[in-house]
């Protein structure tokens, strides 16, 4: 199995692509890290996902801002009567609209955005109904992205919708 990100480019669009746990979520943020210390006037836009541990373990995942704003994504240990509504992605329940009310705004176009980052365009992520209109809104919009698209371990389908 490859434990490399693969990097795809398309003009003005990076995708960096690969199974669960490769590091694309840790490329992404190395690479806004080093924009951002490198060009602080450079105005960035988006997320990235992050886990969410308890005493070692991997309970969860969380969207995080640019600017460090968190919200919930998924939880394996969340059980709130509205939480037996919410959809499945293995032993995770997702958030959907925690992660939209969060992200989304985050995806909006302005003229003076120079990079968007979205990391990333997932199966928890597209459960909502704003999420992926607003990634292409993104892609529409000529602001170069820089976005991580998962594939699945191997013997695993993403479904289509």
């Amino acid at each position: 199995m490859n434990t490399t990100p693969i990097v795809v480019a398309v003009v003005g669009v990076l995708l960096v692509t690969g199974p669960p746990g490769v590091g694309k979520t840790t490329l992404i943020v190395k690479v806004f890290e080093t924009l951002k210390s490198s060009n602080p006037n450079l105005k960035i836009q988006g997320f990235y996902i992050s886990e969410v541990r308890q005493g070692g373990e991997r309970v969860g995942f969380q969207v995080v801002t640019l600017d460090g704003r968190t919200a919930p994504l998924a939880s394996s240990i969340i059980s709130s009567p509205e939480s037996l509504r919410w959809p499945t992605v293995g032993k995770y329940k997702v958030d959907v609209a925690s992660f939209e009310s969060l992200a989304v705004p985050e995806l909006q176009v302005r003229e003076d955005t120079d990079l968007f980052v979205i990391d990333e365009v997932g199966k928890m992520e597209l459960f909502g109904s704003s999420f992926f209109p607003a990634v292409l809104r993104v892609l529409e919009s000529n602001v170069p992205v820089l976005a991580s698209v998962p594939i699945p371990k191997v013997g695993r389908d993403i479904p289509a919708g």
